[in-house]
């Protein structure tokens, strides 16, 4: 991206925004809601024009090449599902127009991947409806990996919006985080922990995982005063 805006209604949303992304990298693209992380997924996808600046793609100048013709795709936050169709119908609905992009093996192996090979015939709300709706928290760390294997395994490029730390932290080679149309710091997991760009950077990222690691660790915290818990047990289920 180079040099990048976009404005709505007169109110700018991103400012002279550049990134380059390596080939094959997972990033997250993380801030608060309403600083401009959607609007910059939309952009690279060909949703929304930019006002000003430069898409680059391989090279090629993408900045008015239509969504259909950049070939990226796309998963949306909210379940875009035939209600009528079972899973694996779902599953290779897309694969109609283009038959020839996967083979038969390749499906079956990420049905595999994704733990769906017994839920096949299950119709959607079926499948919703039962203890894997229960998958946010359940299986999230799971999916996570997933996503990671699939996605290297396959050499896929991966843009991620997210509002939450841990998951662009434990996610993305690297992420990129907005503040204010802007980007805050664009740099590795290990060097935002370490070296946070500012203050904003602080307090969104550190603060929350600090908060979230303490609420954990209160989890394992037994008070002292319970009757029939022995001293250093606490300790003793921490370490394991």
């Amino acid at each position: 991206l180079e040099q990048i805006k976009k404005s709505y209604d007169g109110v700018e949303i991103l400012k002279e925004m550049n990134l380059e992304i390596e080939d094959g990298e997972i990033v997250s693209i993380l801030g608060p809601s309403g600083c401009g992380k959607t609007t910059l997924l939309n952009l690279i996808l060909g949703i929304t024009e930019a006002d000003s600046g430069k898409i680059w793609f391989n090279g090629e100048d993408i900045t008015n090449l239509a969504m259909e013709k950049r070939g990226f795709n796309i998963v949306f936050q909210d379940y875009a599902l035939f209600p009528n169709l079972n899973v694996y119908k779902n599953i290779v609905y897309g694969l109609k127009n283009r038959p020839g992009i996967s083979t038969e093996k390749e499906v079956e192996e990420l049905i595999e991947l994704l733990g769906l090979k017994e839920h096949l015939n299950k119709k959607i709300d079926q499948l919703l409806d039962e203890p894997l709706s229960a998958l946010d928290g359940v299986i999230k760390e799971s999916i996570k990996e997933k996503i990671k294997t699939i996605a290297k395994e396959f050499h896929l490029t991966t843009i991620i919006v997210t509002h939450d730390p841990e998951e662009a932290l434990t996610l993305s080679d690297h992420v990129l985080i907005i503040q204010e149309g802007k980007i805050a710091q664009y740099d590795t997991p290990e060097e935002i922990i370490k070296n946070p760009g500012n203050g904003f950077v602080r307090e969104f990222i550190l603060k929350q995982l600090e908060i979230k690691k303490n609420n954990i660790y209160s989890l394992f915290t037994v008070p002292k005063n319970i009757p029939g818990v022995a001293a250093g047990k606490v300790q003793e289920i921490l370490t394991g």
